[in-house]
């Protein structure tokens, strides 16, 4: 009975030791062993404040009445310890180390380590342990994490469990609780914030996790095969600590299908990241979709950018014509000498749009081309822009250029980019974007098609004459495209068959003009008398009606019926 109240104690101080040094931003080694004669080091972390780096640090070794000092940074040693402790202290990384040699049983004691005048202070429980040998346990991997910050862990393992599972798990006090596995299990407390990373050597994987919180404090392992039955550990001891009260955004954006949003992601701006980027997390690793050098996943061409703004520490990423696929977990990465993340999500909701306007438009080259953007009540006082997409970013375009105009409706709150003549280099993405006090808001895509084809001189396409281009229904204007084309095609073959019906017809109508003729100067010449000399008109019935009236009716008439036609030549050719 008493042993068994005994264990008690002993887990209840454990525990009690735990959550004291749990809650301290001070971190060192739970336990450090080593062996009889030998050394041990004993490394201890603190926050970088200006403080904390100017000011004393220690290691004290407790007792049943107080935790005497062994050695401090202001050159103090203990008596039982001269030449064979020292202190090191490396205020820039926020470490300081204190080194035991020359091990006696006797030195096996808690100890703590802290900054400060006493151990009141921030402290931190270390147990060490000496050993006659031959061996000692290894120690666990010490992490100490700034909250909402990130940590790589690199698990090491022969090449003969490289077929065997990996896992990562969270000791406890039932066992060790899979956080991760290469099965694809996650725990959902860790979801989004989490990654396993095969490595290319065999039996070696990384663990990645984000945006930290302090209760991701303790102990972990690492391992291959099955824990408590098979394969290897290794463990990790975790503290996340708070240093700074810095941003880190909105850890949880909300959108709507059809919409947009823009995410900040922070990282530190006086280191050198020559790498940053965006990518989606899943269980098996994050899939990246774009980053600083431009570099994108084809399926986001026309809907995602970059805005790195190296002066204050962040890069924003806007993405637009949203979907219910594009809910998820998504990471801010920066890569360098110190690798920098954070863990985003992103929920769609039921909602509409704030910007509105057509979505495609198909224009002609050289008509003119109106693309509009309607925008609520609440961003009346924000800035509105539009851009020309490309993949390494969206710059707003001048109001006023050689070819297009923006301008803006305040009455019917829209805004619009105009083209004069639209020609085939103008297509592609255009943004509507509004923004605020340096902030980008939202956006909405719209994508001008091109079609190549030239307008006949003194021809109207009815479908663009008397319409804005940016309120043509696309169908519509399709159908009016391949309408103009039917158009010409039916005016060039009325025009072939009359280029070879007309000169038939013409050589038709001459003859039959020549025909004629021809038919009415015989009549004439039928009809035609002869008296000596002269010519006359007289018709052969007239000729025999004045023959039966006899000599007085001819008398007096001999001058009024002669005429002179100068000759029979002079008539010859006539018609």
């Amino acid at each position: 009975m008493t042993f068994l109240v005994l264990i008690f104690l002993l887990s209840f101080l454990q525990a009690e030791s735990a959550k004291i040094s749990s809650s301290s931003p001070i971190f060192g080694p739970r336990q450090v062993t080593g062996l009889v004669g030998g050394s041990v080091t004993v490394k201890c972390f603190y926050p970088r404040t200006s403080v904390n780096r100017h000011d004393r640090k220690y290691l004290c070794k407790e007792s049943a009445r107080q935790c005497a000092t062994i050695v401090s940074s202001t050159g103090y040693t203990g008596p039982d310890f001269t030449g064979r402790v020292n202190i090191t202290d490396f205020p820039e990384q926020g470490i300081f180390t204190m080194q035991i040699s020359k091990l006696e049983l006797k030195d096996i004691s808690f100890y703590k380590c802290g900054i400060g005048l006493n151990d009141r202070g921030l402290s931190f429980k270390v147990k060490l342990d000496v050993s006659k040998g031959p061996d000692v346990p290894e120690e666990a991997e010490l992490y100490y994490i700034e909250l909402g910050g990130s940590v790589s862990i690199n698990c090491m393992f022969g090449a003969q469990y490289a077929s065997e599972r990996k896992y990562f798990c969270r000791m406890g006090k039932t066992g060790c609780v899979t956080v991760i596995d290469t099965y694809g299990n996650v725990d959902p407390a860790y979801k989004g914030r989490v990654l396993l990373s095969p490595q290319e050597i065999p039996g070696a994987f990384t663990i990645y996790m984000t945006q930290l919180r302090k209760e991701d404090s303790g102990l972990y392992l690492c391992g291959a095969g099955s824990y408590g039955e098979r394969g290897e550990t290794k463990e990790v001891d975790m503290h996340v600590y708070q240093e700074t009260a810095a941003s880190q955004g909105r850890h949880t954006i909300n959108g709507v299908v059809g919409g947009s949003v823009s995410v900040e992601c922070h990282y530190n701006p006086r280191m050198n990241y020559t790498l940053k980027y965006w990518c989606k997390w899943r269980q098996n690793g994050c899939a990246e979709i774009i980053n600083n050098l431009g570099v994108m996943t084809s399926a986001y061409e026309g809907r995602i950018v970059m805005h790195d703004n190296s002066k204050n520490g962040t890069f924003t990423i806007t993405m637009n014509q949203l979907t219910t696929d594009d809910a998820g977990y998504y990471w801010c990465m920066t890569g360098g000498d110190v690798e920098k993340k954070s863990a985003k999500q992103l929920k769609i909701i039921d909602g509409q749009p704030g910007l509105s306007g057509k979505k495609e438009i198909n224009a002609v080259i050289g008509t003119p081309v109106i693309l509009s953007c309607s925008y609520p009540c609440k961003y009346y006082s924000y800035q509105k822009y539009w851009c020309k997409w490309k993949n390494t970013g969206c710059n707003p375009l001048v109001s006023y250029e050689q070819n297009h105009t923006v301008s803006c409706d305040e009455e019917n709150r829209t805004f619009y980019l105009t083209f004069v003549q639209v020609q085939q280099a103008d297509q592609g993405w255009y943004w509507c974007g509004v923004n605020h006090s340096g902030r980008y808001g939202e956006t909405m895509a719209v994508f001008l098609r091109v079609n190549g084809v030239l307008r006949n001189e003194g021809y109207e396409d009815a479908t663009f004459s008397n319409e804005d281009p940016a309120n043509i229904d696309p169908q519509k204007r399709d159908q009016g495209s391949g309408g103009s084309a039917s158009v010409s095609s039916q005016e060039h073959e009325t025009k072939v068959i009359l280029s070879v019906l007309l000169p038939i017809a013409a050589v038709c109508l001459l003859l039959a003009t020549v025909f004629i003729v021809v038919k009415f100067r015989l009549l004439k010449r039928s009809d035609l008398v002869s008296v000596g000399s002269y010519r006359t008109n007289i018709s052969m019935s007239e000729f025999e009606n004045s023959r039966g009236l006899g000599a007085n009716d001819n008398k007096g008439m001999k001058d009024a019926q002669e005429t002179h036609l100068g000759g029979v030549d002079g008539f010859q050719g006539g018609c």
